[in-house]
Parts: C-alpha cells; sequence; structure tokens
C-alpha cells in the first residue's frame, strides 16, 4: 500500500519593500541625525542592497552623493564610513555656520508669516517632549532640524542644501567630541529665536543665533567617539 504523499504548501519568499534612492540616503542621513550611524560606522554595499532591496549599483549612487557632501569617507578597497571629522574641521564647520545663519534668521524676521512662526512653536513643543520624556536620539534629530526649517523658510537651493549637509556633519561633530548626556542646542534658545522672529527683531536674532553656534562649539572635547556596528534593519525598515 502506498504511503499517501503529504502536500506542503510552498513556502513564500519573503520580499521586502524596494526604496528609492532619495529615500536612501534621507534614511542614512536621519541615522546620522539620530545617532545610529556613528563616526566611524562602516556602510557596505552588500548589507544596504540587502536591506533595501535595490541593486548595489544603486547604494553606489547614494554613497557617492554623501561622500561629494563630506558626509562619508570612501576608503578604496575597504568601502564607505560615515565621517569622522577631526577638530580642526569642525572649527570650520561651526566657522561656516556662523557666516551662513545669522544672517539667514535676520532676513526671516522680516520674511516670516503667522504660518511661518506656528511651525515652529509646534516643532518647539516636539522639541520639549523629546526633552521631557529624555529621548536623546529624537533631541539631536529636533535641534538639527530646527535649523534646517529656519533656512527652508528664507532660502532655497545651493543654501537650503549647505545648511542641510552642515547640520549632518555638525551631528558627527557632536557625536564624537560632546559628552553623551549633552543637549545639542541649549534649551531655551530656540525658544528666544522663535520669540525674536516673531517680534521682528532682526539685530537681536542675528546676535543669538551667532551666541547660539559658538555656546554649541564651546560644548566641544577631545573625547572622541567610538564605533559601532550599525542596526540597519532599524534604521531602514517600512
Amino acid at each position: 500500500m502506498l504511503t499517501p504523499v503529504k502536500k506542503t504548501t510552498p513556502r513564500r519568499k519573503q520580499t521586502r519593500a524596494v526604496m528609492s534612492v532619495e529615500d536612501i540616503y534621507q534614511r542614512i542621513q536621519l541615522g546620522i541625525l539620530e545617532r545610529r550611524l556613528l563616526p566611524g560606522a562602516k556602510l557596505a554595499e552588500e548589507r544596504l542592497a540587502e536591506v533595501t532591496g535595490v541593486s548595489r549599483t544603486k547604494i553606489r549612487q547614494v554613497l557617492a552623493r554623501l561622500a561629494h557632501e563630506q558626509i562619508i569617507t570612501l576608503i578604496p578597497n575597504r568601502g564607505a564610513y560615515v565621517a569622522q571629522p577631526t577638530v580642526e574641521e569642525a572649527c570650520e564647520m561651526f566657522e561656516a555656520r556662523r557666516l551662513l545663519e545669522p544672517p539667514l534668521v535676520a532676513k526671516l524676521c522680516s520674511q516670516a508669516t503667522p504660518e511661518d512662526v506656528a511651525v515652529l512653536r509646534q516643532h518647539l513643543a516636539e522639541e520639549k517632549e523629546a526633552r521631557d520624556q529624555d529621548d536623546l536620539r529624537r533631541i539631536i534629530r529636533l535641534s538639527g532640524v530646527f535649523h534646517i526649517h529656519l533656512v527652508d523658510m528664507v532660502a532655497g537651493g545651493f543654501l537650503a542644501r549647505a545648511i542641510r549637509e552642515l547640520t549632518s556633519l555638525t551631528c558627527l561633530i557632536i557625536t564624537l567630541y560632546d559628552s553623551p548626556t549633552a543637549a545639542a542646542c541649549p534649551q531655551n534658545e530656540h525658544a528666544d529665536l522663535v520669540d525674536l522672529i516673531e517680534a521682528g527683531d532682526a539685530a537681536g536674532a542675528e546676535r543669538l543665533m551667532r551666541e547660539h553656534l559658538i555656546h554649541i562649539e564651546r560644548s566641544l572635547n577631545l573625547n572622541g567617539g567610538q564605533a559601532l556596528e550599525p542596526d540597519f534593519e532599524e534604521i531602514f525598515k517600512v
């Protein structure tokens, strides 16, 4: 007597949603802002292709863009690594921000609409919530996004891209040289800036932004960070 053949249900191959090149670029930027990707972390092409569902060719496009912006470093025959800015480079980046951001926030004082101010107030509420919850990753990300909001409200094109790149690089600097418990940006200064913008006080806002950036820079120390293995599944989960 023949034993009946047991029918088995074919195992479905688990598929992963394919991400766009821009999505991957933004996720890496966000991973840096949230300290999920630390300075010196390796960005292996094969692993990135696996977790994002795209070809290694597209991963190379993203890495080339990030390398052009100096957010990552490409080392021949070794691969891509999140950049590790030196102290000297950190000082140069803050100098660039002091040249760019104070005049822009002064310009915003004469152009900000009630809707702009409402967006900034909502952002301050999110920052406060993150601080109340002691969510360091969210605090750091929101601190950087605040500066991007300001620039996006008054400038576009090259200036907006430059500030975004400098913000990501500043996060790397903070990760390397700031104390682990630092608040990224002094807690009250964002709120004071919004008050000055709403009041149309260009001179006051320009002065405070310059002081604000100086305060962040002065929090730097020489205690470098340690590169950890990134959780790519968490960074690129859909």
